[in-house]
């Protein structure tokens, strides 16, 4: 059985040697005579790959020891509602900036907790965009100020942050750890793992230490982020084996280099957007060129039932999860960290292919 060349947007692809290393200590990891899923997330084994993994992350995002990295249940969905509840208190007002369909849900979760003001509101304008810095219109004494980095099923990215007086928080589920930046601008950054980082069923959150302490003691115990804290996401049992997978992939972007990774995802998204733009609109992106994603590519083509037969027949080449999120249609590619650029040419290759025939 040879791998396809897989494009879905999370869970998404993963390192080869990543998975072969998994599979490698499957049965017995580093001599233990046990599998990693098996091992007390008490024991020795387990934790010097937990605080690995932590170690990683803080060295990839150029964190000092004012920051606590986090390994939480509930993926990004449960941050929509942990960031509100423990950042904006009784009184305060939280802005937010509406992006898409990811951004939409965050502020949808943050008005059940407090008062929201959004800021810019970008999220149904087509071509899809998110909002220019210039445009935020913010709050004076804001608890917070939330943006979505890259907007996975619009396909559309912050290319630079905003400079905010508020505390700035980042939901950078799919773009995290795929470019430099500069880590300290944001007091809070959470991200779903299964993109560029792991597998699903967890998320990983940065934060500045101080701000866990503006939790009421009312919230429930593993809804605080000083609970995690203070127990280095050892509260209660964690889901091991994902923060393992991250231990292994933060390693094997350490040993490619974050530079090397962004410039070649840069260079992928590009082949791909030159194959949309010389399709003479066959091919049309659906994101403004100025806030192309490097990381989610969309498009469309002249009819929905020729976008049918474009995901089927491009799934019988080996060219796996082109379909588009089923809330907005057409095709799209993920091109994480992971996915190589052999696929990427193999899948415009496929495009021109495609529209000889069908064009």
């Amino acid at each position: 059985m040879s791998r396809v060349y897989n494009f879905c947007a999370g869970p998404a692809v993963l390192p080869v040697e990543v998975l072969e290393q998994a599979r490698d200590q499957m049965l017995d990891f580093q001599g233990t005579g046990m599998s990693i899923m098996e091992s007390s997330h008490r024991g020795k084994a387990y934790e010097a790959m937990h605080n690995e993994a932590i170690a990683n992350i803080k060295t990839l995002m150029g964190l000092n020891d004012d920051y606590a990295v986090l390994f939480l249940q509930g993926g990004a969905s449960m941050q929509f509602a942990m960031v509100p509840m423990n950042l904006l208190g009784a009184g305060q007002t939280a802005d937010y900036t509406n992006s898409g369909e990811w951004a939409s849900k965050a502020i949808k979760e943050a008005k059940k907790i407090g008062a929201v003001n959004v800021v810019a509101d970008c999220g149904k304008e087509i071509p899809t965009r998110v909002p220019r810095s210039a445009e935020l219109k913010l709050s004076s004494g804001a608890a917070y100020v939330h943006i979505t980095s890259n907007e996975t099923i619009s396909g559309a990215q912050w290319k630079s942050f905003p400079k905010t007086e508020a505390t700035l928080v980042a939901d950078m589920s799919s773009d995290i750890l795929s470019r430099p930046f500069d880590a300290s601008q944001f007091g809070l950054i959470y991200a779903g793992a299964q993109k560029n980082l792991g597998p699903s069923g967890f998320a990983v959150v940065v934060m500045r230490k101080d701000l866990a302490e503006r939790a009421p003691q009312t919230i429930p115990t593993m809804m605080q982020y000083r609970t995690h804290i203070e127990n280095n996401s050892l509260y209660n049992t964690p889901p091991c084996f994902g923060i393992y997978i991250l231990a292994l992939v933060t390693r094997w972007i350490l040993k490619m280099g974050l530079q090397n990774l962004h410039r070649q995802n840069v260079q992928k998204a590009a082949t791909l957007y030159q194959a949309i733009d010389a399709s003479g609109g066959y091919y049309r992106g659906t994101a403004v060129k100025e806030f192309r994603s490097d990381m989610n590519v969309t498009w469309r083509l002249p009819s929905e039932e020729l976008e049918g037969k474009f995901a089927k027949e491009s799934e019988k080449q080996g060219l796996s999860g082109l379909k588009g999120h089923r809330s907005v249609g057409g095709l799209r590619a993920s091109i994480y960290n992971a996915f190589p650029v052999a696929g990427v040419d193999a899948l415009v290759a496929f495009m021109k292919e495609f529209q000889r025939t069908n064009g």
